[in-house]
């Protein structure tokens, strides 16, 4: 199995709206088997919250579940665990960064790498931009390239 990590800053909007989008990405696709999928934040400050209402709302138009999705912060441990780690902007990722062990920074990626198309790499924190659908469709767009790009890792 492959194990697949969304982060944001504080694991509330963009995170766990990647994770939900993901999750029936590959239900849709018949793949929910081969991926697991997890989100976490760069900060603590939301540990243990529910994703922004704004998120869910946002999400429960296209069908997608948030609400079992609680925030939690990025661990030492995550870096071993997970195959991809996927940052949702350059901020984000510089914090992964620097808590990355040396020999596992292959992982990271940021999301918006994945969308070209899109012609920008940092998806905008909806939280203080209110958002919430044009993130939607920006990380919408970006999961189906880094499942094609999976899907030609793992050869599926």
């Amino acid at each position: 199995m492959v194990n697949l990590l969304f982060v944001c800053l504080g694991n509330i909007c963009r995170s766990p709206t990647a994770e939900g989008i993901f999750k029936k990405l590959l239900k849709d696709k018949d793949l929910s088997e081969k991926i697991f999928v997890d989100s976490a934040g760069t900060s603590s400050w939301h540990n243990g919250d529910p994703p922004d209402v704004r998120a869910q709302k946002t999400a429960k138009k296209y069908k997608i579940d948030l609400s079992t999705i609680r925030s939690r912060s990025l661990v030492t441990e995550d870096f071993n665990r997970f195959n991809y780690i996927i940052a949702m902007d350059t901020n984000n990722f510089q914090g992964i960064l620097e808590k990355c062990p040396p020999t596992r920074t292959g992982r990271l990626f940021m999301l918006l790498s994945f969308a070209p198309q899109l012609n920008t790499i940092d998806i905008p924190d909806p939280y203080y931009h209110d958002s919430f659908d044009e993130v939607f469709k920006m990380i919408e767009i970006a999961s189906e390239g880094l499942l094609e790009k999976i899907g030609k890792d793992l050869n599926f």
